[in-house]
């Protein structure tokens, strides 16, 4: 789940528009974008939380 919100988020929106440009830019999130952005980040910590916890307890 979690790569699936990263690869959503790419700039240029391909697996290989990074290839071809190396410019960039910065520009601020909104919208949808901004949501997918935290949500990627809220996902990201519960999955460290949760192996740790695994770690931890097993």
């Amino acid at each position: 789940m979690v790569t699936i919100l990263v690869l959503i988020q790419t700039k240029g929106g391909g697996f290989t528009s990074g290839v071809g440009s190396s410019i960039s830019f910065y520009r601020s999130r909104r919208g949808l974008e901004k949501s997918v952005f935290i949500f990627t980040i809220i996902l990201s910590i519960v999955l460290v939380v949760n192996s740790l916890l695994l770690v931890i307890f097993s």
